[in-house]
C-alpha cells in the first residue's frame, strides 16, 4: 500500500489543492479546512451539503499563498470565483465580493465561533442513515420536505478547524474501483469524496471497513489511528468540475456498503465509503510513501 494522492481544502466546501507532500499534526493536514464562510443571518457555517442554499459554493476554489506552518495562524488564501476571477482572503472587500456571488451575507473566518455548526440535507435515498439520528438532529426542512440536520463543527476532532467530524479522511482506490464495478454508468471520482489521503490499496472492495480500531503508519513514522468509517452524504452527488449531478453515486453506496458504526452520537447503520482517522504521531508525508 502507498499514498496515491494528498489533498488539502483551505476553505470548507470550496475546491482545494492537490499536494505532493504535506505535514500532518494532531489536527490532520496542516491548513486543511482552516477557513470557512459564516452565514451572517443564521450564524451557521456555509456548507455545500445544503445545495439549494449554497448552489455555487462548490464552484469556488481556494489555495494558500504560502505554506501553512504547524502551530501558526493560517496564511492568506487566494479564492478563485466561478467566473475565474480571483481575490485574496486579506482583501478588504472579500466578504462583500463573496456575498454578492453567493446571494447571502457571509464572512470569511478562520476561528470557529463557540458552538458553531453546519447543516446537512438528507436526500430521499433509502438506507442512507439511521432514522433516529436524522430525527434527533433535524433543525428545519427544505421546501421539498427533506430534513435538514444541524451538527456541531468538528464533532470528533480537535477544535480550531472547520471539519465536519474528524481530523483526517482517508479513502482507498480499491473502494472507488468497487463502486465503479457496481454502477458503471456513474462516475466515482476522488473529487466527489474530498479525502485528505488516497491510498493505492491493492485489496478487494471496501477494505477500509475493517480498519477502525487499528493504528497504522504513513511514510516514515507518521502514525494514524483509524476511528470509524466515513458516512456519505449528498455532497458526493453534486455537480463539480466536469462531474455531473448524480444521486445514483450515493444510492450505490447505500445499497452495497452499509456499516454499523458505534461512535457515540452517530451510532447506527450508515452508507459508508472511506474511513476517518486521528493523527497520533505527526510528521511529513509524500505521494508514494508507504502505508502499513
Amino acid at each position: 500500500m502507498s499514498i496515491a494522492a494528498i489533498n488539502r481544502y483551505p476553505v470548507k466546501s470550496m475546491q482545494g489543492e492537490a499536494l505532493t507532500r504535506t505535514v500532518l499534526d494532531e489536527r490532520g493536514v496542516v491548513g486543511d479546512r482552516a477557513y470557512a464562510l459564516l452565514d451572517v443571518e443564521t450564524g451557521v457555517v456555509a456548507s455545500a451539503k445544503v445545495p439549494k442554499r449554497w448552489p455555487t459554493l462548490l464552484q469556488f476554489a481556494a489555495a494558500f499563498t504560502a505554506d501553512p506552518v504547524p502551530g501558526e495562524p493560517a496564511p492568506a488564501v487566494t479564492v478563485t470565483f466561478p467566473d475565474g476571477s480571483t481575490r485574496r482572503s486579506d482583501d478588504p472587500d472579500i466578504d462583500q465580493a463573496l456575498s454578492a456571488v453567493l446571494g447571502r451575507d457571509v464572512k470569511l473566518i478562520t476561528t470557529p465561533p463557540e458552538g458553531v455548526g453546519f447543516e446537512e440535507i438528507w436526500p430521499e435515498i433509502d438506507d442512507l442513515a439511521p432514522q433516529h439520528v436524522i430525527d434527533a438532529t433535524t433543525a428545519r426542512r427544505e421546501d421539498t420536505g427533506e430534513a435538514i440536520s444541524r451538527f456541531d463543527v468538528a464533532g470528533f476532532a480537535p477544535p480550531g478547524r472547520f471539519y465536519d467530524l474528524a481530523a483526517l479522511h482517508v479513502i482507498t482506490e480499491s473502494t472507488l474501483a468497487r463502486l465503479r464495478e457496481l454502477a458503471p454508468d456513474s462516475r466515482f471520482e476522488v473529487a466527489r469524496y474530498r479525502p485528505n489521503i488516497v491510498l493505492a490499496e491493492t485489496g478487494d472492495g471496501f477494505v477500509e471497513n475493517d480498519w477502525p480500531g487499528r493504528e497504522m503508519t504513513l511514510g516514515d513514522g507518521v502514525r494514524v489511528s483509524y476511528t470509524f468509517q466515513t458516512m456519505r452524504c449528498i455532497m458526493t452527488t453534486l455537480a463539480q468540475q466536469d462531474l455531473p449531478e448524480d444521486r445514483d453515486v450515493l444510492r450505490t453506496v447505500a445499497k452495497h456498503n452499509r456499516v454499523d458504526i458505534t461512535k457515540r452520537e452517530v451510532a447506527g447503520r450508515w452508507a459508508c465509503a472511506g474511513v476517518y482517522a486521528d493523527v497520533t504521531a505527526g510528521g511529513e508525508v509524500a505521494v508514494g510513501d508507504p502505508h502499513a
